[in-house]
């Protein structure tokens, strides 16, 4: 069917409810509204289904979650896992029980039993649960820091990450195979409850979780030491972080923890943001102000389903609060573990950090200098989360640490995805340490630098909304692909990793050999200077990304290359 006999079946069919063909009665007479919203199916990809809440294919609605759990359903079916069952989490946005309700519901009505929270909870506690219930899936309801139009709904396998290939792929084409809406299933919620198919789960699970966090600090002492002299503030940005987030921090014996009150609770509307992302500095607008009031060390937020976290620390000689990236946050944890486990003989054999093609590169500096283990993939934290069971089965290695630039990371591997209560954990834990040495969090970065080099990173990232919009940015790729550039600005070429081709070639030689990863549409190049850069679409969003990256004399230097590196990509463009 066309999209106009879409937008009709939906207006007709009894299967669906008298306020879904009301809304889309009130488009009838916007032609580009309708278009947009049955063009196309909304996609079911590899890390599940992102979109605008409505009524429509292209939208996210019980009846497009109710279908791509029926095909999730029958894979797991045809695995014979329907014994282990599945776990289901929400975070706060609008829709969100609803759709957690309806994929249980689903799922029930299958023969497969659903554990659903009783309340939100982060997606890190999700993968979790999945295997701490020893389930053979997870789903976890939400659009992470996206704006609060959208929802979304992300698949996990029973190792507690996201499906991975080729598992990922055999999952897209049973959803794809569910073609007709009255071929989903569904049942009652109290007679799924009365069969046993639906069970709701809750805080036996949060007690094993927060056990789980503590194993990963390594100075009960220093924390103690210092809990009267730490200030910290805290907003979970509306979401789902506010609760795990306080209590392990009250249990590890911080004192001073001060939430911001106008973020401290849900709120799908996200009221006092424009965007619920700790990576907009705009985010961060209260919690500074609260700071500043509090005169406080480190001010922390994460994001709606509290898998990312980012950060501001106060900078002593200037008494200004100083915002860290990703991959600045995360390599103070990560050096920190690393210097601290091998310290006192916490570090086990053959230690291993897992990073992605895109975060900073200076994590290969620090696993080389601790003699772990450096191994990347591709982005995606799942990729991570994949490398943890893949040690497990082959014993080679032993995970420490894991991150992706976009302000995820793990510790550990009580869960499979990136995991923000950890890093708040982890983060405090370093904060206090840097107090008792008398310097600030940024101070020890700034020593990292010293001894590592300024590694300095960037994103430049175009939007292109709609068909048109998709178009676009398939023609950008293409047009780098075909015709790669031989330098950006006054940077070389040295070598051009393309993903999808599976194909690493050497500008010099021109000699092509694999990459060594799975097949992506990725475009990555290593430039003279320790520099490089990275194309790829957005997975989920509208949105063509460049990550790039270089080293720098110092912070100053570093800043100018960026900056030169950004301008030299536009140019491209």
């Amino acid at each position: 069917m066309d999209y106009k006999e879409q937008y009709n079946f939906w207006l007709s069919d009894a299967y669906f409810d008298e306020a879904t063909k009301q809304e889309l009665r009130d488009i009838a007479d916007n032609e580009t509204e309708i278009e947009e919203r049955f063009y196309k199916e909304l996609e079911f990809g590899t890390g599940g289904l992102r979109g605008v809440i409505g009524a429509g294919t292209n939208r996210m609605n019980i009846y497009t979650v109710r279908k791509a759990t029926q095909g999730l359903a029958n894979y797991i079916l045809k695995q014979g896992g329907q014994e282990k069952g599945v776990a289901i989490a929400y975070d706060s946005r609008n829709m969100s029980p609803e759709f957690a309700d309806e994929a249980a519901l689903c799922m029930a009505a299958n023969g497969i039993k659903a554990y659903v929270f009783d309340a939100l909870r982060p997606t890190p506690e999700l993968s979790f649960a999945i295997r701490e219930l020893g389930c053979i899936s997870g789903i976890v309801v939400t659009a992470s820091h996206n704006p609060p139009e959208y929802n979304g709904y992300k698949a996990y396998w029973e190792d507690g990450a996201q499906v991975a290939a080729p598992r990922d792929k055999e999952i897209i084409e049973e959803v794809r195979a569910v073609t007709d809406y009255n071929d989903v299933k569904t049942m009652d919620k109290q007679e799924a409850m009365d069969k046993g198919l639906y069970q709701v789960i809750g805080k036996e699970i949060d007690d094993r979780y927060m056990e789980e966090l503590k194993k990963q600090i390594i100075h009960p002492e220093v924390i103690k030491e210092m809990a009267d002299d730490i200030k910290i503030v805290y907003t979970p940005l509306h979401g789902t972080g506010n609760v795990p987030v306080r209590r392990i921090l009250s249990e590890l014996g911080f004192k001073h923890v001060y939430v911001v009150p106008e973020q401290e609770l849900p709120d799908p509307k996200f009221t006092t943001l424009e965007y619920p992302n700790p990576e907009d500095p705009k985010a961060f607008a209260l919690a500074l102000a609260l700071a500043k009031e509090k005169d406080a060390d480190i001010v922390l937020a994460t994001d709606p389903d509290a898998d990312r976290l980012g950060i501001y620390a106060k900078d002593k000689a200037t008494g200004e609060y100083v915002s860290f990236t990703g991959n600045m946050s995360g390599m103070l944890i990560a050096e920190y573990i690393m210097r601290e486990r091998a310290a006192t003989g916490k570090m086990p054999e053959n230690p291993a950090m897992v990073t992605t093609i895109v975060t900073t590169n200076m994590t290969r500096a620090i696993a080389e200098d601790y003699k772990a283990k450096f191994v990347e993939v591709l982005t995606g934290f799942k990729y991570i989360g994949e490398q943890i069971k893949l040690f497990e089965q082959d014993h080679s290695y032993n995970y420490v640490f894991g991150l992706e630039e976009s302000y995820g990371c793990l510790a550990g591997t009580h869960a499979r995805d990136k995991d923000a209560v950890v890093a708040v954990m982890c983060l405090c834990e370093v904060a206090a340490w840097c107090k008792k040495q008398g310097i600030t969090l940024w101070d020890q970065m700034i020593n990292l630098y010293e001894k590592y080099g300024y590694y300095k990173e960037t994103q430049y990232a175009i939007t292109m909304k709609g068909i048109d919009g998709s178009r676009q940015i398939a023609a950008i790729m293409d047009k780098l692909r075909s015709n790669p550039p031989k330098n950006f600005g006054d940077l070389q070429v040295v070598e051009m990793r393309d993903y999808d081709l599976d194909q690493k070639t050497d500008m010099a030689t021109g000699e092509v050999t694999s990459t060594g990863l799975p097949k992506s549409n990725v475009l990555y190049f290593d430039l003279t200077n320790d520099s490089w850069c990275c194309a790829r679409p957005s997975g989920t969003e509208p949105k063509i990304k460049f990550y790039m990256g270089v080293k720098g004399n110092d912070l100053e230097d570093a800043q100018k290359k960026v900056e030169a590196l950004t301008e030299a990509v536009k140019a491209l463009l």
